[in-house]
């Protein structure tokens, strides 16, 4: 039990949950501007569909290795110092971009977003998750799903803006916007946990590592491994649903309702597996999840109606939304807290390169098949490499009665 001055879980705790929120979604919109301009960018630089997807695969490289490298800074600087640092950076990159004379730099620009916006997603979940102990799980699902209400509101926003003044306004827009939020933002969150405290927490992480018998770079290193088997599983759906239905003749504007539906649904999965970890832990959560996304893998194979694919792409969504914040969940239950930023933001980055993995691999099983089919297949596989992993973990951070070690 905590005592009474401890840090965790106060009214400070989640004033600084709510203002990671807001950081969240303005800070991911690095994400999401790009796919919305694609079409202006496309047709004013004549470029083909191919060279103007070129600018959202490097962001999402940023955005990956950002995941990496910020979490790093923040457990040397802290939260506040990479913070702000990462959103000058984007605010220049977002003020250059509007100024690009070719697809070439826009692309390399976009990687520089991307690279700053991770700031805003796992060094951020990371250091919320070091504010709080009895209700860490639902705290770090209100921060991750930053990102998905990030992707809900301003793709809308930015569309009407860009409608009317083009999308390079869009972006002098969001310079704007970057400095004007998280530049205030980034120095409220100059608190930190107490030493003391937080030497506390690593030893009850430290215990529960040694129960699993596995090193702590080897358990990080195993969490990075099922981060990527159970990404390229959710990228099938997530990626490719549009086309699926354009293929099955039901249009992309179909495609585009169900991948709302499916985000939304993702939006509530966090929620609830956020509940529901603060109760069985994070390596049950992802099983948990893992298990359900495999289950609703299977049930696309069969569904070849629309109503039929509106439902399995909700079920899919309320699956899989869930798991990926777990994985920061696993890291604070077993390894310190001091270096939660790196460790976390290594698993995270894993996750995402999963999902870059997926989403080609899905394409190119598509080109040699003809057919789906097989991509989904291939995705049942990757989970199902993911839920073993994560089995060996439960099995072997169990006590001696197969209990686990306490908090």
């Amino acid at each position: 039990m905590d005592a009474p001055d401890s840090p965790f879980d106060t009214r400070y705790s989640w004033m600084r949950l709510a203002l990671t929120l807001g950081v969240a979604i303005v800070g991911n919109v690095g994400l999401w501007v790009i796919t919305v301009v694609m079409p202006e960018v496309q047709q004013e630089f004549d470029a083909t569909r191919a060279q103007a997807s070129l600018p959202y695969a490097l962001t999402m490289v940023g955005f990956a290795l950002g995941n990496l490298f910020i979490g790093r800074a923040v457990d040397r600087w802290g939260m506040a110092v990479s913070l702000a640092v990462a959103a000058l950076v984007v605010a220049v990159g977002y003020s250059v971009a509007a100024l690009a004379p070719s697809i070439l730099l826009l692309s390399l620009i976009q990687f520089v977003i991307g690279f700053g916006s991770a700031s805003c997603f796992g060094p951020l979940i990371a250091d919320i998750s070091q504010w709080f102990r009895l209700r860490r799980g639902i705290a770090v699902a209100i921060a991750a799903s930053g990102n998905y209400l990030s992707g809900a509101i301003w793709p809308i926003l930015l569309s009407a803006l860009a409608a009317d003044a083009g999308w390079r306004w869009v972006y002098g827009t969001l310079a704007i916007l970057t400095v004007v939020v998280l530049l205030p933002s980034a120095a409220l969150l100059r608190k930190q946990v107490p030493a003391d405290a937080q030497e506390q927490s690593d030893a009850v992480s430290t215990a529960r590592a040694r129960k699993t018998g596995f090193t702590p770079r080897q358990l990080q290193l195993l969490l990075g491994l099922a981060g990527v088997c159970c990404c390229v599983a959710m990228s099938m759906p997530q990626v490719h649903i549009v086309a699926l239905c354009v293929d099955m003749g039901f249009g992309s504007a179909v495609g585009a309702e169900m991948l709302s539906l499916m985000l939304l649904g993702g939006v509530v999965s966090r929620v609830l597996s956020g509940y529901l970890a603060d109760w069985l832990g994070g390596v049950r959560t992802v099983l948990i999840g893992s298990t359900l996304q495999a289950v609703a893998l299977f049930l696309y194979l069969p569904a070849g109606e629309l109503v039929s694919l509106y439902v399995v792409s909700l079920v899919f969504g309320l699956s899989q939304g869930g798991i990926v914040p777990s994985y920061a969940l696993i890291v604070r239950e077993y390894l310190p807290a001091k270096e939660a930023g790196a460790r976390v933001g290594f698993v995270l980055m894993m996750t995402i390169l999963g999902m870059a993995l997926g989403g080609w691999l899905s394409g190119a099983i598509y080109d040699w098949t003809g057919s789906y089919q097989w991509a989904f297949i291939n995705g049942i596989v990757w989970n199902g490499l993911n839920i073993a992993i994560m089995i060996v973990v439960l099995v072997r951070s169990a006590g001696p009665k197969g209990t686990p070690v306490a908090a």
